[in-house]
């Protein structure tokens, strides 16, 4: 299968209800600025090029908001609690990126938006959620060329250091992308 715009990448998340549900299941939180994303969308975009009958197993499913008038860590882990209550056995992480440049030693992130961009790899940088009319909205701050074109690069904002492209390298190692996705085209 291919994946040549947006509109199809979008439908693609549209015809999956496990995807779907899982957004819903987000959005019944009402929170601020709120996304899930990361390996969320980019695993479903490989899996299905790469011809996959079966989802892989995810480590866990990133939700994001931003919250700058509530930065209590135990907030997040009361949210984890909410949504292993609403859907268990799916494995929640929830930050808000409002306290998320304290625990990753950069200047404050200006949005939920402003976070995904500066997540390491280009096709991880995405991020989706539902409109009031469950509508799909993409974000992908780098475009989604790169996660269609299984192409493995960092982004900008990790190739402008060398302490953050040490994490990228890092990444690649234990993420070991390629032993699942084994056509992908990985940038060192």
């Amino acid at each position: 299968m291919n994946l040549n715009s947006e509109e199809e990448f979008l439908n693609l998340i549209s015809e999956d209800d496990w995807m779907m549900d899982i957004l819903l299941t987000v959005k019944s939180l009402d929170l601020p600025d709120w996304w899930v994303c990361a390996g969320f969308i980019r695993s479903k975009i490989w899996d299905t090029l790469h011809g996959y009958r079966y989802r892989t197993p995810l480590t866990d499913i990133d939700v994001i908001y931003f919250n700058d008038k509530n930065k209590d860590e135990a907030e997040e882990k009361e949210l984890e609690r909410k949504l292993n209550k609403l859907r268990p056995n799916v494995p929640w992480s929830v930050k808000n990126e409002a306290r998320m440049h304290f625990v990753n030693g950069i200047p404050p992130y200006l949005s939920s938006i402003d976070a995904i961009s500066k997540f390491p790899e280009t096709a991880t940088a995405l991020g989706l959620k539902l409109d009031e009319q469950n509508n799909l909205i993409l974000t992908a701050p780098h475009g989604i060329d790169d996660v269609i074109n299984l192409k493995v690069k960092p982004t900008d904002y990790f190739k402008k250091d060398e302490d953050r492209m040490a994490i990228y390298k890092e990444r690649l190692v234990t993420k070991n992308w390629k032993t699942i996705w084994w056509n992908l085209k990985i940038q060192h």
